[in-house]
């Protein structure tokens, strides 16, 4: 049958029209995502080489940048649509709501000699590393260095570790509650207002939590819209679950609308109390535009060659994949970055090929909020009443009875081809104080099998924060360090990202083989009766809150919240007769001990005595002898009981550091520094 030509040719005139207006709407979009952007970066100080001019084999010297970056971005662009009040932010003569920020580089002085893999570092409050806690910044917990907002010397680089491996190291400003000053890294995002340009006035919380017995007066987030006590409310407690007793109007005041004090005015608060203050405020910024502040300048640095002004990328043409890498509060802001689309950036691309999220446990984090405070942190004692840890908690995507709601981290990048590869890493303490468990079990308490891009370890008897004070503890702090086995790691997702070899399978707790457990009764636990330790099963727990109808919008109207209960099943790892857990990679330390570490701690009575004491865990030493251990009635064996010799304990370590490099859980520089340690030990002497 002959084709009617000229209902051919009519066919082929409006598909090319069709063809046409595609390609005239792809360009319309084209437009207005190339409108989203890092418009200006400037470059104030260079350091070239930095370290002293050490050289790291043979990738050499590394030289240091700091500057600004500026940007700005559509509200009406989809991709920006989550970003709480970005509707009521101002904008320029384009349309456009704008930003700055800091940002940090370290990089290869000869850039053909680096690795063309950059590490994002997502500073925890600005800082990249602080002085007052070890292996909680970037370089002290990679390199064993430090060097606190700005490494500078051979020591600050420690080891050399990243260095030596070659990679590019990026640090930005994302948090709007950081304050300038001290080299930390800033951001600065607008005020959203309403319509009418009028302020944007609603309730926010304060919590203190008073661990000391000279707090006079106690700072406000945001400004007060008026001082009218009416408005505000202020309660004391001495524990979470105690119901709170109201302070009477007459017996606090404001000192300006920023502040607040106990009456008569040098009344302290008292040592061991919670407060929460509730009051009306005022002015809130638009604190989740750090997400697409991050987005965008990492999409900078990955693919642009110049900035709108000509001004060169300092990484033009050198990055060939780019990691995120969180420790604590910034892994927790990273959930939500990827739970919201933010690794989707303005063109489309996946951004993180890899998202290392170290200490985030199963919780987000309370940024993308009117009146928000990224720097609060929800434990079994602390930061209760903020919305932190809300349904999806695993990347997979899950119906939840409780609410009704389907969803998970993955959501939306599994719609869309950006989701990266997803290493979750947590230690024993995100079990008991920020519900570890809830990543990978069900909203029932059921075991969940591994996305196919995302693994989990957890790391057995490290704390949050290393210590050995007691400071505010019952017991002296646990010393332990992930350090070597988090070098391991970064090489494994590495490894999974360059060259798709397959990393180590997940090792936490399970359900299904008795490793994740309630944390009552004592028993079942498994943690040993140790003369003058208290084990009293407090932990978090999986409380659901409810802020008001606004607030999957952002918006909280109800505070403090009303607590509906505790839906959410919370798990702990099942400890060994003596007190280490099982399950998860276990450092020598741990595989051959001589001591219990837990990564809880309790506090003493004058602090809120046998709540958890935070982040910190205990070391409890073995006994010495069998004298002694049965003297006190310990239960657990002495260490000239499981060493009778000094060659017995130094093989032991070597066999339990070479299982896990086997595993690809330790380096070998690592299996060395562990041998060598427990050589110059005098354990078994």
């Amino acid at each position: 049958m002959k084709i009617n030509e000229q209902h051919a040719g009519s066919g082929m005139l409006l598909r090319g029209r069709i063809v046409a207006a595609e390609v005239s709407i792809l360009l319309l979009v084209s437009a207005q995502a190339a409108n989203a952007r890092i418009t200006r970066i400037t470059v104030a100080n260079v350091q070239t080489p930095t370290f002293d001019g050490v050289s790291f084999g043979a990738v050499g010297q590394y030289e240091k940048l700091r500057g600004r970056a500026f940007g700005e971005i559509d509200p009406a662009d989809p991709r920006n649509a989550l970003i709480t009040d970005t509707q009521l932010a101002p904008r320029n003569s384009r349309g456009m709501v704008e930003y700055s920020m800091d940002f940090f580089i370290l990089k290869p002085v000869n850039a053909v000699a680096g690795k063309h893999r950059v590490l994002y570092y997502m500073n925890n409050r600005g800082n990249l590393d602080s002085p007052l806690f070890p292996s909680t910044g970037l370089l002290s917990l990679f390199n064993d260095g430090g060097g606190g907002n700005d490494p500078t010397t051979a020591a600050d680089a420690g080891n050399g570790f990243l260095m030596r491996q070659g990679y590019t190291i990026v640090s930005s400003g994302w948090d709007a509650g950081v304050i300038a000053g001290g080299n930390r890294l800033t951001i600065t995002v607008p005020v959203a207002r309403n319509p009418d340009g009028s302020p944007i006035v609603g309730p926010s919380l304060e919590e203190l939590v008073i661990d000391n017995a000279t707090t006079m007066t106690a700072g406000l987030t945001y400004a007060a819209a008026t001082l009218d006590k009416s408005h505000a409310t202020l309660t004391v407690r001495a524990h979470y679950a105690d119901p709170p007793v109201t302070i009477s109007a007459g017996a606090w005041e404001f000192v300006n609308n920023r502040t607040i004090r106990l009456l008569p005015a040098d009344t302290p608060f008292t040592q061991g109390s919670l407060y929460e203050f509730t009051y009306l405020a005022q002015d809130p910024i638009v604190a989740g535009l750090g997400f697409a502040a991050t987005r965008d300048l990492g999409a900078f640095l990955r693919h642009a060659d110049t900035d709108d002004f000509g001004n060169p990328n300092p990484l033009a043409g050198g990055v060939q994949a780019l990691y995120s890498f969180g420790i604590s509060q910034p892994a927790r802001f990273m959930r939500d970055f990827l739970h919201l689309g933010f690794n989707e950036d303005q063109q489309g691309r996946r951004l993180f090929d890899g998202i290392f999220n170290w200490l985030g446990g199963g919780s987000g984090i309370f940024l993308n909020y009117r009146f928000a405070q990224p720097a609060r942190t929800h434990r079994q004692r602390i930061g209760r009443w903020y919305p932190e840890r809300e349904f999806p908690f695993t990347n997979q995507v899950l119906f939840d009875p409780i609410t009704g709601k389907t969803d998970g981290r993955l959501r939306r990048c599994q719609a869309n081809d950006t989701c990266p590869r997803i290493f979750e890493v947590n230690t024993e303490n995100e079990y008991w104080v920020k519900a570890g468990s809830l990543l990978h079990t069900d909203t029932l308490g059921n075991d969940l099998p591994d996305p196919p891009n995302v693994r989990l370890y957890f790391l057995s008897g490290i704390p949050h924060v290393a210590s050995t004070a007691r400071g505010i503890c019952q017991q002296p702090g646990n010393p332990l360090v992930a350090n070597p086995a988090i070098r391991a790691l970064l090489l494994a997702l590495d490894g999974w990202i360059s060259d798709d070899r397959v990393p180590p399978p997940s090792r936490v707790p399970r359900r299904g083989d008795g490793t994740l457990v309630p944390s009552l009764p004592q028993a079942g636990v498994g943690f040993p009766h140790i003369p003058g330790v208290t084990y009293n099963g407090l932990m978090t727990t999986g409380d659901l809150l409810d802020f008001g109808p606004s607030f999957d919008d952002g918006v909280l109207t109800i505070l403090p919240p009303i607590l509906r209960g505790s839906p959410y099943p919370a798990f702990i790892p099942k400890t060994d007769i003596d007190g280490n857990g099982l399950g998860g990679i276990r450092l020598p330390e741990i595989g051959v001990p001589l001591a219990t570490y837990s990564g809880w701690s309790l506090r003493t009575a004058e602090f809120g005595g046998d709540d958890l004491c935070d982040h910190f865990g205990q070391k409890i030493d073995l006994p010495q002898t069998a004298a002694d251990r049965m003297t006190t009635g310990d239960t657990r064996l002495s260490i000239e009981e499981r060493y009778p010799n000094h060659g017995k304990y130094v093989s032991a370590v070597a066999d339990a550091a070479n299982g896990l490099l086997s595993q690809r859980l330790l380096l070998p520089e690592d299996v060395e520094r562990y041998i060598e340690a427990a050589a110059h030990s005098r354990v078994g002497k």
